[in-house]
């Protein structure tokens, strides 16, 4: 028996209206079960990386070929080699990653099934404001296995661009959104399906973002209709460029051990340079750097992207001083390190 209900972000709803929540189901009718059964079993739990600066290492993806294409959106859950996909029987397999489509945001994985149940991509759905809609997605890390994941409802508000933000920065997905009257911009939710409520494919829901103007968090959707040919392009591995979907420029990383620490991995556009290793008795070590550490400035010029700190240790050469300020908690710290001969 499967029960409607509307997932609710706990971190920005009243405590008390929280826990009302909890307690308002409405039984599911008959063809609605179906739907949901349907969409349940092409829906995909993805556990990667993250962990670090509450960041979530669970997210969402969806099945959109027999063969095990997953189709999620391109965020730090992907900066790992070892994305593991749980299906919808709870079946756990390592998920390969074949192409992605810059910060505009698709991404696609593969798992080694046969005859998978998956949405056909010649079957997207368009629809307007005012149409009922289900999201499902694993908020919260609610299904860890072979549970299902959450499903709101709600109707679609507005379709249309939407100037946004993800922390600091802009979104630069630049297309129309499904804003939808329903909280679905929770922690795991992104790459979750959206779609009709008679279970028609309409978008995949993006990151967690607020609304450049009101600075308040949105609920949207990215829609598919338009993105079948380059989805059908990331399936066969192929690279991604156009108008909508940009890649940002590749810069090269420097291997940053000789000073004796390094970065996170970068995968996305503006991956924050956080320190993810520190080697004891290193000149990092000895100049107080920590694991975690997030770097702010180098050489007093700002740094917002582990590329932009390549990009200023690019620019030096060996024996120069670089000089970093980094954030620790509330903190700022301040260390100097000696450039060795770096590749």
């Amino acid at each position: 028996m499967f029960w409607k209900h509307t997932q609710f972000d706990l971190r920005r709803t009243p405590l008390w209206c929280a826990l009302l929540l909890l307690f308002v189901a409405a039984p599911v009718r008959g063809d609605q079960q179906e739907t949901l059964t349907q969409v349940l079993s092409k829906t995909v739990k993805l556990y990667g990386a993250g962990g670090l600066a509450n960041l979530a290492s669970y997210g969402t993806g969806i099945l959109i070929s027999p063969d095990g294409h997953i189709l999620t959106v391109w965020n730090h859950l992907l900066d790992t080699d070892s994305v593991v996909a749980v299906l919808d029987n709870g079946r756990r397999l390592p998920a390969t990653f074949i192409a992605g489509a810059g910060e505009a945001g698709l991404a696609v994985l593969k798992i080694e099934v046969r005859n998978a149940p998956h949405f056909d991509l010649n079957q997207l759905a368009q629809r307007g404001p005012g149409t009922p809609v289900l999201g499902f997605s694993n908020m919260f890390n609610v299904a860890a296995g072979d549970e299902p994941v959450s499903v709101i409802h709600g109707v679609i508000a507005m379709v249309g661009p939407l100037p946004a933000r993800r922390g600091r920065f802009d979104m630069t997905y630049k297309g129309d959104v499904i804003v939808v009257d329903a909280v679905m911009n929770n922690p795991g939710a992104a790459g979750g399906a959206l779609t009709t409520a008679s279970g028609e494919l309409l978008g995949i829901i993006g990151k967690e973002i607020r609304d450049s103007r009101s600075n308040l968090w949105i609920n949207y959707a990215i829609p598919l209709y338009d993105f079948r040919e380059t989805i059908g392009q990331l399936v066969r591995g192929e690279v991604v460029t156009g108008d909508r979907v940009e890649l940002p420029p590749v810069i090269r990383p420097v291997d940053t051990m000789p000073m004796g620490f390094r970065l996170v991995p970068d995968v996305v556009a503006r991956t924050p340079a956080y320190i993810d290793v520190v080697q004891p008795g290193s000149p990092a070590a000895e100049s107080g750097l920590l694991q975690d550490d997030l770097i702010v400035l180098a050489n007093d010029d700002l740094v917002q992207s582990c590329r932009e700190f390549y990009e200023r240790l690019h620019q030096l050469q060996k024996g120069d001083v670089l000089r970093v300020t980094v954030r620790r908690g509330r903190e700022l710290i301040n260390a100097e390190l000696i450039v060795p001969e770096l590749n």
